[in-house]
């Protein structure tokens, strides 16, 4: 936990009485606790919202209590834990966690407590920019997005990973932006059907070379740096889904090639979204999930970087410096 806003290390263990839950909520007895860039951002910066706060929003383990209004059938359940610590003093970086019921989702039988600590913030933000379009699904399924390209700007991060995968489940055309080779082979692991590596000076008519008509829905992670690229392969009608700033906060537009094309911009936090779309995407991952389609590890592009609980702030300063793949705090 920390006390006050800071760097890594701010951040100790101490030990607490274990919590019993209230009504509505469920006690999870966490196993791997999913570390997220928002997660270090909010531990650096000030003032803290509440005296102590336990860090990390994503997490997978065990149901072992209940609270008033929660059937007793979800004990034991195992779960995946999602935005533990939006709005609220604790995190899944502990054993022991208390959340409403709702943000304790079934993780099925034969899915790995490392899928359900990846998922969280990563998935459900892919699901939103994957369903941000006017003219597309509300809905992830398969076949939702048969006939539909779309591009995924970094490929090899969490979120991008998650993009590929919900993407080519829902039946889409993936073409991903990443900036080596090693990250290019992640993106192929994921998934998709195309990598341009966009540092080469070419990637607009390497991207047109695979869709000549344009992209019909940009996951965009840099705004910033990839305004120009975005608007030169957007197709008509296109929508364009912001869900990081990386690269700078400021996104200067090409307005008439836009407007000519009617191309949409849409800007999603997957913590303030409205609460039909948040079940929507919650349902989306779940089915997904049930499907086989949401993978980690190296094989399945995404690798991942495991610290013991002691070591909670060295898993922070390794999202910090650009890890890449999943950084994981083994809890259990």
């Amino acid at each position: 936990m920390y006390s006050e806003p800071g760097g890594p290390d701010v951040l100790r263990l101490v030990e607490r009485l274990e919590p019993e839950p209230g009504p509505g909520e469920v006690r999870v007895r966490v196993a791997v606790s999913g570390v997220n860039p928002t997660d270090w951002k909010s531990r650096a910066r000030g003032p803290l919202p509440f005296p102590e706060v336990v860090p990390n929003q994503d997490g997978a383990g065990t149901i072992d209590a209940v609270g008033d209004g929660v059937p007793e059938s979800r004990l034991a359940e195992r779960v995946w834990i999602r935005e533990a610590a939006w709005q609220r003093a604790d995190g899944t970086a502990q054993e022991a966690v208390l959340l409403p019921s709702r943000q304790a989702v079934t993780l099925p039988e034969g899915i790995s407590f490392d899928v359900g600590a990846s998922l969280g913030i990563p998935a459900l933000t892919a699901q939103l920019c994957l369903t941000a379009a006017d003219q597309g699904p509300r809905s992830l399924r398969p076949g939702a997005l048969d006939g539909r390209t779309v591009l995924v700007a970094g490929g090899a991060g969490a979120v991008g990973h998650a993009a590929i995968q919900l993407a080519r489940w829902a039946g889409a055309r993936v073409i991903a932006t990443v900036s080596t080779d090693e990250k290019a082979a992640l993106a192929r692991a994921a998934g998709a059907d195309h990598v341009v590596l966009y540092r080469t000076g070419k990637a607009a008519e390497e991207i047109r070379e695979h869709a000549p008509d344009g992209v019909d829905l940009v996951v965009e992670v840099a705004p910033a740096v990839n305004a120009a690229l975005d608007a030169a392969v957007a197709a008509p009608g296109a929508t364009i889904a912001v869900y990081a700033t990386d690269g700078g906060h400021e996104l200067p537009l090409a307005a008439w090639p836009l407007m000519q094309r009617n191309v949409r911009c849409r800007f999603v936090l997957v913590y303030t979204v409205a609460k039909d779309e948040k079940h929507r995407a919650v349902e989306d991952v779940s089915a997904a999930l049930a499907d086989g389609a949401l993978a980690v590890g190296a094989e399945a592009g995404l690798p991942l970087h495991r610290f013991p609980l002691d070591r909670t702030a060295d898993a922070h300063s390794a999202v910090e410096a650009g890890a890449v793949g999943k950084v994981l705090v083994d809890v259990a």
